[in-house]
């Protein structure tokens, strides 16, 4: 006889604290660090230069967090975002 729980439905649910989405893992790492008394650029500069999570806090699961995606997809956030708000023509 197999066991009753098996034949239960489990809910699965995604916090949304948990989100892999690169904007949102840079601003959640920034302010673990911040809150930490840390210079966040200065930090996450050093862990995309090096690839050292040691840069990163593991406040608030930063560490963890900024490890979800590999370091070219969030520095490939972080040009767009910047090019996205400095274009030249933006600026005549």
């Amino acid at each position: 006889m197999k066991d009753n729980h098996l034949r239960k439905t489990m809910k699965f649910r995604i916090d949304k604290e948990q989100s892999n989405i690169p904007r949102d893992i840079l601003i959640n790492v920034y302010e673990a660090l911040e809150e930490k008394g840390y210079d966040p650029i200065n930090q996450m500069v050093g862990y995309f230069i090096s690839g050292d999570p040691t840069y990163i806090t593991s406040h608030r699961n930063a560490r963890s967090l900024i490890r979800r995606l590999e370091r070219d997809e969030l520095l490939e956030e972080l040009i767009k975002f910047y090019m996205k708000h400095n274009k030249k023509e933006d600026k005549q």
